[in-house]
């Protein structure tokens, strides 16, 4: 990894550490954000090939260790429906992902 993207990291965890009064923050690293990125890809889709693609793993138990595969409390989704651009923003907002269009409405669901 070249030098400044890796002080550029450390200067920004220092600066955000202090802001926030975190020292936790020191502990975040590129393979940090990795491990997240792949578990959060994981809880969206669910798709282990897809992820360890993604990685560009050749092994699926190596894939499963970086998704840290944790017990989703619900596999059960809320949803709701946006008939124009503001109850859209609304509800991504709120946290619900676009599904798709149905007869000229737009369907969002999220986790319960």
């Amino acid at each position: 990894m070249p030098m400044s993207l890796r002080g550029n990291l450390y200067r920004q965890k220092r600066r955000l550490a202090a802001k926030l009064q975190n020292p936790r923050l020191l502990q975040i690293s590129f393979h940090t954000l990795r491990h997240w990125k792949a578990t959060m890809e994981y809880h969206q889709t669910r798709d282990l090939l897809y992820i360890q693609r993604m990685l560009g793993h050749k092994s699926i138990t190596t894939t499963i260790l970086y998704t840290q595969l944790i017990d989703w409390q619900s596999d059960e989704y809320a949803s709701a429906v946006a008939g124009n651009i503001d109850e859209a923003r609304s509800l991504v907002e709120a946290g619900f992902e676009y599904v798709t269009d149905v007869d000229g409405v737009k369907l969002f669901r999220k986790r319960e």
